[in-house]
């Protein structure tokens, strides 16, 4: 049974479609995260963690708003600065920027205890190397705390591009509203729509298809 590390069901309900039933559960974990300018060792370390917490295969993901103008922030720091800037200031920043290109972004970290074969996707393998030089606080110092040989973590991206525009909708939840894509923004789209153009969405397809054979 594959654990999907989350506090949110929908997220859970979001990964059966695209997993066998009764394949993943939610697993309600507080993993540590980490300082990083990456979505990639956040996701990495939360599930190095939570795969020794569980003794199970287990999927972790982190996700963010990236802004092209303000060179991808706030990324990773999303959730924070949704919490203290909110969604409304941040759009009122980028309106003034010429350049409101942006992009959600979502890593899943994949770990089962076991090592992997070299990814044939350089951006996996660059992030999965990134993760393991980053270690418990992502300051290159090197490895899990308890062992100095990091468990091997398998890094899937999903991406989807839009703008920044001013809010509209009334679906979704934090940055929905200020994100245009295919000229609807994330929250003007039903359920369905997003999923099938989601970050995560993207992602856990990615997932999926190599967990079959896994």
């Amino acid at each position: 049974m594959l654990r999907y590390v989350t506090t949110n069901p929908g997220k859970v309900r979001e990964a059966e479609r695209y997993l066998p039933d009764g394949s993943v559960e939610r697993l309600d974990f507080d993993y540590t995260e980490i300082q990083a300018d990456e979505l990639g060792p956040i996701a990495a370390r939360g599930a190095r963690e939570a795969y020794r917490h569980a003794d199970a295969p287990v999927l972790v993901d982190d996700a963010g708003l990236f802004v092209e103008g303000l060179d991808g922030f706030p990324g990773p720091y999303s959730s924070y600065v949704e919490e203290t800037l909110g969604v409304e200031r941040v759009h009122e920043i980028a309106a003034e920027l010429d350049d409101r290109r942006a992009a959600f972004r979502c890593v899943l970290g994949y770990c089962d205890g076991d090592g992997f074969a070299a990814s044939p996707d350089p951006v996996d393998r660059g992030d999965r190397d990134a993760a393991a030089a980053a270690g418990p606080d992502g300051d290159g110092e090197g490895g899990d705390p308890d062992e100095s040989d990091p468990l091997p973590v398998k890094l899937f991206e999903g991406y989807v591009p839009g703008r920044i525009v001013a809010p509209r909708g009334d679906g979704g939840f934090g940055y929905d509203p200020i994100f245009e894509h295919d000229g609807e923004t994330f929250a003007e789209m039903d359920t369905e729509r997003k999923n099938a153009v989601s970050h995560r969405g993207r992602a856990l397809e990615k997932f999926a298809e190599w967990y079959a054979d896994r």
